[in-house]
């Protein structure tokens, strides 16, 4: 009785394994599946796309985060504030002109108007006085005025070092670089000390966002990726995007017909 007991243990054991093995192969059959067998039309590069997001993702972690972490550390709250308004007060150029390029001209003169106040009576724009003043903050760069003349967005595509892109913003950032104030300092060393500096301060304010991301997010890479072409969608049509842009966006990946018929079976 003893050696039957025992053999019937042994196969309930060996079957409950099999079991769990079958059970557990077929989860990462149907996960490989399920992870090969969809592409986003928007992103044809993923493959490459991951590698380098994976090469900035370690860059990140090993150097940038620690030393935006340093930076928020020893800078005073007000001079943080300062930094941040400094670079916002610059970017403002680059706003206003491409505001124009739009024939945005109110707003152009809102974003001109910005510059002149917080470059006076703002101290050189660390202290942003044109906000209380009513004068609204628009943000717009070259690669939106491409989007506004109608160039589509093209590929999604990660660029070393700059993080998430597309081919139209790509392009649009030759554009930012000729209007950005900072590179008409001759100096080489405070030059390349603003960029560095303005890295970092931007890099210090996105510490939450980024530590929300990574707790929230199961793919964080396909989150970004989500995250700014959905942004970047909306900067485009500011804040207004059309809603038959999606219907054709979302037809170009749902057959109606096909789906009627099957319900209909």
């Amino acid at each position: 009785m003893g050696t039957i007991t025992l053999v019937s243990n042994n196969n309930k054991a060996l079957s409950e394994g099999s079991a769990a093995g079958f059970l557990l192969l077929l989860i990462l059959f149907l996960s490989g599946c399920a992870t090969q067998g969809y592409r986003d039309p928007r992103d044809p590069f993923e493959d490459i796309n991951r590698i380098t997001y994976r090469f900035n993702d370690v860059l990140d972690k090993a150097v940038v985060t620690p030393v935006a972490k340093g930076y928020k550390w020893i800078t005073p709250a007000p001079v943080d504030r300062g930094v941040t308004n400094f670079f916002s007060n610059l970017a403002d150029v680059r706003s206003s002109v491409n505001n124009l390029l739009q024939f945005k001209v109110a707003r152009a003169t809102s974003d001109a108007a910005r510059v002149v106040y917080n470059s006076t009576f703002g101290l050189l724009g660390f202290i942003d006085v044109a906000s209380p003043m009513g004068l609204e903050k628009y943000g717009e760069d070259f690669g939106q005025t491409l989007g506004y003349w109608g160039l589509g967005p093209g590929p999604y595509i990660v660029l070393p070092l700059l993080g998430p892109s597309n081919a139209r913003d790509a392009v649009g950032l030759v554009g930012d670089w000729f209007l950005d104030p900072v590179r008409l300092i001759e100096r080489d060393r405070w030059r390349y000390g603003l960029v560095a500096l303005r890295l970092v301060d931007k890099r210090a304010n996105l510490l939450s966002a980024s530590r929300i991301m990574d707790e929230a997010a199961l793919d964080p890479y396909e989150f970004l990726r989500d995250a700014y072409l959905q942004k970047r969608r909306n900067d485009v049509y500011d804040g207004h995007p059309p809603l038959e842009d999606f219907d054709e966006e979302f037809d170009e990946g749902f057959d109606d017909e096909e789906f009627y018929e099957e319900k209909q079976e």
